[in-house]
């Protein structure tokens, strides 16, 4: 039971909500999800709960149709009246945090931490000014300061004097020296000079001052110590960091005076410094690293002093993504994905199993259905939440530590979801052709779906390839089932939330008999006699993208397929991917020069030769995920061979494509053009 509330009280909350759920009757049924549509999406972000479980604020996220970008708005919910509205009137406004006598709230704004003081005229204050963007806002028990990180600039080396232009001439631009090991990233660009440093200001805004120092980089989010005294972080202080990729300690930083001592010591990362609320454990996340491509992450509890250590459930064939300390300090509660479901979890001390408190957390990635969310906990023991499902994206919900009573505080969507027909979705498993083991995938029927009809069948594959699908919204799916196909998206060997052995299936062996997997689902749904198994088609992207070009590689049975920023050729990939060193380390045995063969025989490059597929291939010009370099290889190696093929190259794209929302139109309206294009028997 929620403890802020009386039973009779919740009640009365809970009748004041019926009003979210309107009803309404058509005619006819209404028409389906169109591809402009995706401009009048929305989806709940960060919900974070007052201490005292009265007021929820949110990140509301909205796109623009006219600067075609997502837009950001802080929203707040009164619980016991439901009266919604928004915090502030500016845009870009992000990552809301209470302060610990819940009367005030920090956020950031432009790039800057701002605090709105609740009381009166609800007063808001730029509380830095600094050079460079903060992040990860961390309040100080006693309200007075905030931790956060920032990136500290650094001059890049230089060789040799380079004489200066004489006056009025139009030389070049000045050369990039670049001497880093990870000199770009997917979405950041090129890697200016510099390392990631905590830093506290005061909370009614003055000088910020940088508490750590040193070549290195610093992570969170901080955790006070119950006193104030300490801010625990996560960090690689070791001289060779840059090689070691997966390696981290938590360090206590003294506020004081900077000084720091090393807390935790394993091979390995740890991460998520989180301190008890009676100041006697501290949490983190991590695990002890080995030479595989997926390892699942557990909580370990320690004292403050690093001594007392152990697992918490240790034995947990699930992966810990989040983590909040109940306020009696007697457990955790965790968010960890579950077969395709991410759920919330109580994770007590004793060390058993977490206790389930709910699933169906998530809904914030509008295209494919992603495993997403958050929440955060009250003093009071209720918990706020993001909640989608497969026909809606994330709203804002509160849940009772007990996971028995819940309320859903929004309905972002129904102005537009109500009135458009939706595909129904349908949960299927299937033995693996390969070794019998279950695999499990979703079925998108058409919004008019008749069972006499036939229908081409869309496959759809995940990325990552450790990431999962799930029973989730997703506009790409739903727009894909509008337009008349069957849609099929399945999370083969490889995929998450089935334990560490499932996804490690793959290691070594990607793209291998996750084929299988992916065929046994096809037929499996071709058995249920509404499929024309004349118009199969298949997409995926990044990981998905891998399989789909080994698919048309192994195999004839589809029509036409599209390629979305794929790795063709792993040797290249390796030495042009923004994270090198962790590819070659954890996804091969050895790096390419070493086992050229083992490259080869896993590049979807290799079998071109048998391709005869119509195949497109969409990839973003600025993708340093998979670059664009992979993309272009395999289009000149099927215009070599004649293959009927196009390039879609989205100019200011990375790896995440649809990252403005424009681009999520023009990929699915290429994709299913290119299908509609070799529908036509020929």
């Amino acid at each position: 039971m929620i403890r802020s509330l009386t039973l009779i009280a919740l009640w009365g909350v809970l009748l004041s909500h019926v009003a979210l759920a309107p009803t309404a009757t058509f005619a006819e049924d209404p028409p389906p999800l169109a591809l402009l549509d995706i401009f009048e999406l929305e989806s709940a972000h960060d919900p974070q709960i007052s201490p005292d479980g009265s007021t929820v604020v949110y990140v509301r996220h909205f796109f623009d149709i006219d600067d075609d970008r997502t837009h950001t708005r802080l929203w707040s919910i009164d619980v016991a009246s439901g009266r919604h509205r928004p915090l502030l009137g500016e845009a870009h406004t992000s990552s809301p945090r209470w302060s610990p006598q819940g009367d005030r709230i920090a956020y950031l704004l432009d790039g800057q931490i701002n605090v709105i003081h609740l009381d009166g005229e609800r007063a808001s204050i730029v509380v830095t000014h600094t050079a460079e963007h903060p992040g990860d806002i961390a309040w100080s028990p006693d309200g007075t300061q905030i931790a956060f990180f920032e990136s500290v600039p650094a001059e890049p080396e230089s060789w040799g004097t380079i004489p200066s232009p004489p006056k009025g001439a139009k030389w070049a631009e000045k050369a990039t020296v670049i001497d880093r090991l990870v000199y770009r990233r997917d979405g950041g660009g090129y890697v200016e000079g510099g390392h990631r440093h905590l830093f506290v200001v005061p909370a009614d805004g003055g000088t910020a001052r940088q508490l750590t120092t040193g070549d290195f980089n610093h992570s969170g989010p901080p955790s006070w110590s119950v006193d104030g005294a300490t801010i625990f972080v996560s960090a690689n202080r070791n001289d060779d960091w840059e090689y070691q990729t997966n390696e981290s300690e938590i360090w206590a930083v003294t506020v004081i005076d900077g000084s720091m001592r090393q807390v935790s010591d394993r091979r390995g990362p740890d991460q998520n410094p989180l301190v008890s609320p009676d100041g006697t454990w501290l949490a983190l996340r991590g695990h002890d690293d080995a030479p595989f491509g997926y390892r699942q992450d557990q909580v370990t509890i320690v004292k403050l002093d690093g001594t007392g250590g152990r697992v918490l459930a240790a034995d947990f064939d699930r992966s810990i993504d989040q983590m909040e300390w109940s306020e009696d300090s007697g457990g955790l509660y965790v968010r960890y994905d579950d077969r395709g479901d991410t759920k919330i979890g109580f994770l007590s001390l004793a060390g058993d199993p977490p206790r389930t408190v709910m699933g169906g957390v998530g809904g914030t990635t509008l295209g494919r259905p992603y495993s997403s969310g958050s929440f955060s906990v009250s003093k009071e023991g209720s918990l706020a939440v993001t909640l989608g499902s497969a026909t809606r994206p994330s709203d804002v919900a509160l849940v009772s530590s007990s996971g028995l009573l819940s309320i859903q505080l929004t309905e972002l969507n129904e102005d537009l979801l109500l009135h458009r027909s939706l595909g129904r979705v349908e949960e299927i498993k299937t033995p693996s052709s390969f070794d019998g083991r279950e695999v499990h995938g979703w079925v998108v029927y058409p919004p008019s779906f008749d069972p006499q009809k036939k229908y081409p069948l869309i496959l759809e594959i995940h990325g990552g390839p450790f990431a999962n699908y799930g029973g989730r919204f997703s506009a790409e799916m739903q727009l894909y089932a509008a337009a008349g196909n069957v849609v099929l998206y399945v999370n083969p060997r490889g995929s998450t939330s089935y334990g560490e052995e499932f996804a490690n299936l793959i290691h070594h062996a990607y793209p291998g008999n996750d084929y299988d997997d992916l065929m046994s689902c096809v037929d499996a749904v071709i058995a249920k006699g509404c499929i024309d198994t004349s118009h199969l088609f298949v997409t995926g992207g990044s990981g998905g993208g891998v399989l789909t070009a080994w698919i048309v590689g192994k195999t004839e049975r589809f029509r036409a397929a599209v390629v979305a920023k794929p790795v063709i050729n792993w040797a290249s990939f390796v030495l042009t991917a923004d994270f090198s060193l962790y590819f070659t380390k954890y996804w091969f045995p050895a790096p390419p020069w070493e086992i050229p063969e083992h490259y080869w025989a896993r590049s979807p490059l290799s079998l071109v030769g048998n391709v005869v597929t119509p195949t497109m291939l969409l990839t973003g010009e600025e993708d340093y995920r998979t670059p664009i370099s992979e993309t272009e290889q395999y289009y000149q190696a099927l215009k070599l061979r004649k293959i009927d093929t196009a390039m879609v190259r989205i100019p200011g794209a990375g790896h995440g494509i649809t990252a403005r929302p424009s681009n999520l139109v023009r990929k699915v309206a290429y994709v299913l053009g290119w299908f509609d294009k070799h529908s036509e028997v020929p």
